[in-house]
């Protein structure tokens, strides 16, 4: 299981890419931590979850 902003997932073995298509997240405005590291963009599509990642996924939002 990979625990995705604090809830355990099946999620082992998806790349970032994979599971971010699989939810309501909008890939241009957030951002990905892996186990306290950032995930850049362009390494999504490579970068694998395993079991007992700890993964947090931050959402931008505008405002004024």
């Amino acid at each position: 299981m990979v625990l995705i902003n604090g809830t355990k997932t099946d999620a082992d073995g998806k790349t970032v890419e994979e599971y971010i298509s699989q939810t309501d997240y909008n890939r241009s405005r957030i951002a990905v931590e892996i186990n306290g590291d950032i995930v850049p963009k362009s390494k999504y599509d490579s970068t694998i979850l395993n079991d007992g990642d700890t993964v947090e996924i931050v959402g931008f939002v505008g405002g004024g």
